[in-house]
Order: C-alpha cells, then structure tokens, then sequence
C-alpha cells in the first residue's frame, strides 16, 4: 500500500499535469506561497477542487485530531461581542471543537504579520477562522485565503471577498422597521446616530432609515444623520450636537445598543426625559436594551445564532462540503419597550 506521503505526491503531479504546469508551482499554491501569477493560481485551485485534494491543513484536521478555531475580535467591550462568542461557544462544546480567541486590539507593535499569522494557523493545524466586525480588507484575507484556511466574517466593516463566507442580519430591513416605529408614534424629526461611516452593516440600517422616512413623504435631513465608532461615546457626543440644533429631533435611531446607552447616559445628564421629551431607538437586542433605563426599544439581532452560523460555515469549509451560498442573513425583529412613545 502506498504511503500517505507517495499518495500526496502522485496527487500533485496528477494536478499538475491537469492546470499545465509544474509540481513546484502546485507546491507554492498548496502552500500560500505569493510568488505565482494570478491567472496560474486560479488554473491550480481549480484542478484542486476538481481532484478533492486536501491541504496540508483539511488532513491535518481529518486525522482524528479535535478541531481548532480562532475568533478574531478588534476588541471584546461590547455585549455584541459577548453574545456573538456565546453563540460560537455554544455551538463548538456540542460539535466538540476548541475555540482559541484571539483580541488584536490587544496585541503589541511587534505582533505577527498577517503572512506569519497565517502560516501559523496552517502550521499549528487550525481549522479556520471567525472574524467579528473587523475592518479585514481583501487584500489583509489574501494570505488565509491563499493557504486555504477556511474564513468565516461575521458583520464585515468591509464588503468581503466573493469566496469569502460572510454572516449576518437583515439590517436594511431592522432599520426600517426601526424607524418606521418612530413614524407610526407620530414622530417627523428622527435622527441617525450611525456607526463607522464606511461600514457595510452601518450603510445598510442608515439606507433601511432613509428608505422608511421617503416612504412616508419625511425629508432626509443632512443635520440629523451622525457618523462614528460602535461605542456609547458616540452616542454622548452625537447626543451633545443634536441638543444643540435650533430644531431638535423628536427621536433619535442609534445603529447600535452601545450608542444608545451613550445617548440615554446624557439625556440623564442633561436632565431629558426619555421618551417624553425624546424617543430613543437602538439595534442590536443585547442584554443591555433590557437592563437600561428606561429599558430600551431596539432591533433584535440573532446574535448568538449568527455565531452558531459563522461556526457550522467554518466546519462545512474544513470538510470540504459544498456551499449553497457565501452570503448569510439571518432575520432581525423590533422589540418594543420603554423608550418610545408619541412626541410631546
């Protein structure tokens, strides 16, 4: 019987010889190595997937061994990321995978590079990787996507590759619904406070917001939409310049649970009654909404099963299992509490 070894061999030089090119080149490509031509790489990943063959890192993880996966965080301060995690946590003590998590934000100047990163998830025999809300561009995934290490994103701040497997909710339509809400109460001058600008997820709700105001013949007013990080910070700040306004908003719709903590934290400040003198709308669903106060109206996010998604994705990509779609939307609702109500 031949050898695993002699197996993998007569494997590559089978490959090679179906892309019209060297086993050396199928090495590099096998290997995430950079120096090969675009268009060579593309012919070798495709007899690849053609002959099944598996990377040094699927035969790593088929050979009886418990899967590892690495959850990538910029930084873990928020209940987003916690019920995220949960999610995750949840769904690999029943699939009997060991998660490692891995904070960047925390990391010193002399960490990895993405290359090395990279090549020690393939050398340590990893199974893949979970990236939460980071601002990973294509060309920062090339070196995981090169070695063939499976990637799963869960809310991008970046569109992600097309072979990349993203998750996430329905934010277009929760930030309709959300602002939708504020209108059926009677509400004319409702205000965004958004996320990052630039962010996918952040676009989608500011659209789903513009989207319910134009439906209901309100102009979109350039003065009431605000733009910053996922933070309760954000919404203090957003908060100060919106009481500044000649003509103050009646509602406000933070683009997340955390922003509207910052606004509720200076509406106290301030002496402003939520909702009596303002209308306080956030998104996420998190705990948080709940223990506020007043408990807060917010959009619902399935959280915890969108980190039970990014996982399944993870192990389907390791087994080599094919994939219905690279693109995951889960459905988000509106969760009416204490925070709305018609305007004064």
């Amino acid at each position: 019987m031949a050898s695993s070894e002699s197996s993998a061999k007569v494997t590559l030089a089978a490959i090679a010889r179906e892309a019209g090119v060297s086993m050396p080149t199928v090495s590099k490509v096998v290997n995430g190595r950079e120096d090969v031509a675009a268009d060579t790489r593309a012919k070798v990943l495709t007899a690849l997937e053609r002959t099944g063959y598996k990377s040094p890192l699927q035969r790593k993880n088929t050979a009886g061994r418990r899967p590892v996966v690495e959850v990538v965080f910029d930084t873990l301060n928020s209940a987003y990321g916690v019920e995220v995690l949960n999610g995750v946590l949840e769904h690999a003590a029943a699939s009997d995978v060991e998660v490692l998590l891995n904070i960047t934000g925390q990391q010193s100047a002399s960490k990895l590079s993405l290359e090395q990163r990279a090549q020690r998830i393939v050398d340590e025999g990893r199974s893949g990787m979970i990236v939460v809300t980071s601002a990973f561009s294509s060309a920062q995934l090339d070196p995981f996507r090169r070695r063939q290490i499976p990637i799963v994103v869960i809310d991008p701040l970046n569109p992600p590759p097309g072979d990349v497997v993203s998750v996430g909710a329905s934010n277009w339509a929760g930030g309709k619904a959300a602002t939708a809400h504020l209108l059926d109460l009677g509400h004319r001058r409702i205000a965004y406070l958004g996320g990052p600008e630039g962010a996918e997820c952040n676009q989608a709700r500011l659209h789903g917001y513009m989207a319910a105001l134009m439906a209901n013949g309100v102009p979109v007013e350039e003065r009431y939409i605000l733009s910053g990080p996922f933070r309760s910070e954000n919404g203090v700040a957003g908060m100060k310049t919106l009481l500044q306004l000649e003509e103050r908003p009646t509602a406000i719709f933070a683009a997340s649970d955390s922003i509207a903590l910052g606004v509720l934290a200076e509406a106290r400040r301030q002496k402003i009654r939520i909702p009596e003198d303002i209308s306080v709308v956030g998104f996420d669903g998190t705990y948080q909404a709940e223990e506020s106060v007043p408990p807060l109206t917010s959009v619902s996010q399935p959280l915890q099963e969108m980190g039970r998604a990014a996982l399944r994705f993870v192990l389907r990509q390791m087994r080599g299992d094919a994939l219905d779609s690279r693109r995951v939307e889960l459905a988000t609702h509106l969760v009416v509490r204490e925070s709305t109500a018609p305007p004064a």
